[in-house]
């Protein structure tokens, strides 16, 4: 094209070792910008051109008044971008030598990476851990988002109380103490980004505190090394009996603060028995600690109603945290943390110079959707779609798999399917699964510790539970029935294979 622009879809001849025209097309909206702004536009669209890497290091420029020519523009404004790009170091210049493209810059991506954690690639995944995403209520959720913005204060959208909103807490206060039977003090509650800050917080307020070991369940979950390590304090992983955590153990080991899901442990599914929770509280009297106690899936109990909270027996002594990952969707980041009064002032103060407090119109959305009933049909509806998918699930690995029995209670979003030993040995298991596009984990991929006997009791298992058979962790709350059904066949037909 030339300056007249009476032949601007064909470029004017280019010294060998420029880039091609085409290179130059993502300038033209900037040659065709206001005549005041058309300098700046020019310099940040050949800035761009270099930081995408459509401009690679090393390419010769065409000089100012060839690329002036095709853009129609002056030559004053293509060599005062050349200028101002070679400060900034975008560009290099050498007498006689021309204008090139420095190597000192460092192309930037021009598509974000998704690094979320996605389901597995494939033709049955009974990896647990995951909810019904598609049960989320969106037309209550729309609802109450309208009516939240329709009503929020102004001032209510500055930075908020660190703890939470003064009417989260309260709503949170009333839902936590009929539902899960807890000692809720709506100015003890945090609102936080899910059990995994709440972990983080009260990790950090230990190491505050001296304290630089917390004793975890194993097996457990694999997340609480990352979780704690992040704040500082090492895991202590503790083996289970048919109770709950071993009392032995915990007392030997010299821990002042114990992370336990006493109401399911996950991954065995065992509900701590009376017993065993009145030892932990006596057990955290006894060493000056705590037990944090973490309900992930409390409310979903299909066999009788829900066993109430630990930290109804003792606040003072129990940490309580949950959060709507399961009950709506993981990815709201929206959980609540419940602390004794001794360490209330920590957390919140830790809480507050993590992040401030957590998104005020999220919070003020939820109240809402709390005081008005909407979270608590969402959990009912809940609750029977994964009743009928946990019994779907058993129906099946009965049909399929004749001999395996179930253990743990009747709760949560999976259970644990004990295999006879001619399904053995676990690793060659797992190697026709895999073979056959069956995503699916034993109960060995969630232990933490071998113990001295090679077995972590009567509820952690062995390599195999001893009876040379396999232990399953079987996830069915994100599956439909039939995908299920399907499922359970094609593992049946794997093992057989």
């Amino acid at each position: 094209m030339t300056s007249s622009g009476t032949n601007r879809g064909e470029p004017a001849a280019r010294p060998a070792g420029t880039t091609g025209a085409a290179a130059w097309e993502l300038l033209l909206p900037a040659a065709s910008a206001p005549a005041r702004a058309r300098g700046r536009a020019l310099q940040a669209a050949l800035r761009e051109a270099v930081r995408s890497g459509r401009l690679a290091p090393g390419t010769r420029l065409p000089s100012s008044r060839d690329l002036a020519a095709d853009l129609g523009v002056s030559r004053g404004l293509v060599t005062e971008a050349y200028e101002q790009l070679t400060a900034e170091g975008y560009l290099r210049t050498g007498r006689g030598a021309g204008t090139w493209v420095g190597g000192a810059v460092r192309a930037a991506r021009t598509r974000a990476r998704d690094l979320a954690p996605r389901s597995l690639d494939s033709r049955a995944d009974f990896v647990p851990g995951t909810p019904d995403l598609s049960l989320f209520p969106r037309a209550a959720w729309g609802a109450a988002h309208r009516s939240v913005l329709a009503d929020l204060a102004h001032h209510d959208l500055g930075y908020p109380d660190p703890r939470g909103l003064p009417r989260l807490r309260t709503a949170l206060a009333a839902l936590l103490a009929r539902r899960r039977g807890v000692v809720a003090d709506p100015e003890r509650i945090v609102v936080v980004s899910g059990v995994a800050q709440a972990s983080t917080l009260l990790g950090s307020v230990l190491h505050a505190r001296g304290i630089r070991a917390v004793g975890v369940e194993d097996p457990g979950s694999p997340q609480h090394g990352e979780l704690y390590g992040a704040a500082g304090v090492g895991t202590v992983p503790l083996p289970l009996d048919d109770e709950g955590p071993a009392i032995g153990p915990l007392r030997r080991s010299g821990v002042r603060a114990l992370v336990t899901t006493p109401a399911h442990q996950f991954p065995t599914g065992m509900a701590c028995s009376a017993r065993r929770r009145a030892e932990l509280l006596d057990w955290a009297r006894q060493v000056d600690g705590f037990v944090f106690e973490d309900d992930y899936d409390g409310d979903f109990r299909y066999d009788r109603a829900p066993v109430g909270a630990l930290q109804g027996l003792d606040p003072e002594r129990v940490v309580y945290a949950g959060s709507v990952s399961k009950s709506l969707a993981p990815g709201l980041r929206l959980g609540w943390l419940l602390v004794p009064d001794s360490l209330a002032g920590e957390v919140v103060e830790r809480k507050r110079t993590m992040d401030l407090g957590h998104p005020a119109l999220d919070q003020a959305l939820f109240a809402r959707f709390v005081e008005r009933g909407d979270y608590d049909r969402q959990l009912r509806r809940c609750q029977r779609a994964y009743r009928e998918r946990r019994d779907v699930l058993a129906a099946a690995l009965e049909e399929h798999f004749p001999g395996a029995r179930l253990s743990g209670i009747a709760a949560g979003l999976h259970l644990i399917a004990h295999l006879p030993a001619r399904y053995g040995p676990e690793e060659r298991f797992l190697a026709r699964m895999t073979g056959a596009g069956v995503a699916v984990r034993t109960l060995n991929a969630y232990r933490h510790a071998r113990t001295a006997d090679g077995d972590g009791g009567a509820a952690g298992g062995g390599t195999a539970g001893g009876d040379g058979g396999v232990r399953l962790v079987l996830g069915y709350a994100h599956l439909p029935p039939a995908r299920i059904r399907a499922g359970v066949r094609l593992m049946a037909e794997a093992a057989r294979d």
